[in-house]
């Protein structure tokens, strides 16, 4: 049963769809913009020969240790041809994109700097940027239309002759819009401001090349469109820039400096690094270079494509985001009425087997943006692995929930 709200009136789904749901029913996932539930099988394999026979990159010379670093390397010298960088000493690894978000954004900013950021932000930005508000760094939010887009001309009027960076998602996790980080690589050269990229919902399905795009830090987890373990995220930074370590100690070298080295990726990377994730995550970019990238959006996006035309019309079905465009992430995201979203969510879920995600997401300017703070929104978000029959089930469980 489905309860929701229109004015002060108490609205009820009958849930009589239920009935059809046979025990046993394989899950239709649908919410990886959280997470890809589902990995290749080369990567499921790397990390179960990785937990058998690795031993801690850098911590000895023996083979374990050795063939710890070389697998490691050989990951780092991946993710630098993946994202055009300058050298495999300029990608770090890390547990996540939060975590790399805390390193580049306490790192590169100090009280008295000004920061420009967007509402489209996960709380990953967000929040750690409200930190440094607090200790005394200025920050200016560009604000959306109610497509969900930034103005660029907004976005450059609101840099000051202080203005340190530029932090910004390259996709929106709620929306799926994203932003021209070409365009906006070029505003920060122009006016001699760093640019911070949050490429959580893009890296790995979208081609970014961090020179080219004039990216000074590029913040990925490796969990989402990598394909890689849960635990295993990165980022790139521009050779040259120091960045000051949110952690420090263990390092495997220089053990009688009081202070952790500052050559890089070492200089992010203090302690044991997750070895076993990271040749999981190595496997997954290998995977990505022989499958092609180019062809794995593809395969995203007439998923979403397919699931947006076929519920656009559907009486009562508002759409978040804009689809004007063919450039966006693999993302639908909707309300049915005044419908609680996770009522619908768990709808979807125990009457037809479908995973989404409801909720606020970890943006909460965009749900205010789009009025949807109380009710939240329910995401529905496409892998390659996901079929036509089952883009055809949520759009006919969308349509039923709607009649009821």
């Amino acid at each position: 049963m489905l309860v929701g709200t229109a004015g002060n009136v108490k609205v009820v789904f009958c849930g009589s769809a239920r009935k059809r749901k046979q025990a046993g029913t394989v899950m239709i996932y649908m919410d990886n913009a959280a997470t890809t539930m589902r990995k290749p099988k080369e990567v499921i394999e790397a990390v179960a020969n990785a937990m058998q026979c690795m031993g801690n990159a850098g911590r000895g010379a023996h083979e374990a240790s050795l063939d710890a670093s070389r697998v490691i390397y050989d990951t780092r010298e991946r993710l630098a041809k993946l994202f055009g960088a300058e050298s495999p000493k300029s990608i770090v690894f890390t547990n996540n994109s939060t975590e790399s978000l805390n390193i580049a954004i306490r790192g590169v900013l100090c009280p008295g700097d000004h920061v420009v950021t967007t509402m489209l932000e996960h709380n990953s930005v967000l929040r750690p940027l409200y930190a440094m508000e607090e200790n005394g760094v200025e920050l200016t939010i560009v604000s959306s239309d109610p497509s969900g887009n930034i103005s660029y001309d907004e976005m450059e009027a609101a840099i000051r002759p202080h203005t340190k960076a530029i932090v910004c998602t390259n996709g929106s996790n709620l929306s799926g819009n994203m932003i021209d980080i070409a365009r906006v690589g070029e505003i920060a050269k122009r006016h001699q401001v760093l640019l911070i990229v949050d490429a959580s919902q893009t890296a790995g399905v979208y081609p970014i090349d961090v020179q080219q795009m004039q990216i000074d830090i590029l913040c990925f987890t490796g969990h989402k469109s990598l394909l890689g373990p849960q635990g295993t995220g990165g980022m790139y930074v521009r050779t040259g820039l120091e960045v000051r370590p949110l952690k420090c100690g263990g390092s495997g070298v220089d053990t009688y400096n009081k202070h952790h080295p500052k050559e890089m990726p070492t200089a992010l990377e203090a302690g044991t690094l997750n070895g076993h994730g990271i040749a999981g995550l190595g496997a997954a970019v290998k995977y990505l270079e022989e499958t092609g990238i180019d062809q794995i959006r593809e395969k995203e996006l007439q998923y979403m494509w397919q699931f947006y035309h076929g519920v656009k019309k559907i009486p009562n079905v508002k759409i978040y985001g804009d689809f004007s465009t063919e450039r966006r992430c693999p993302i639908v995201t909707l309300n049915i009425g005044e419908y609680d979203s996770s009522e619908v969510s768990d709808e979807l879920l125990m009457t037809y087997g479908i995973s989404t995600r409801p909720g606020a997401h970890c943006a909460p300017l965009m749900h205010e943006a789009f009025g949807t703070v109380e009710q939240g929104a329910v995401r529905f978000s496409f892998s390659h692995y996901n079929t036509e029959e089952e883009v055809e089930t949520a759009i006919q469980a969308i349509r039923e929930l709607s009649e009821e």
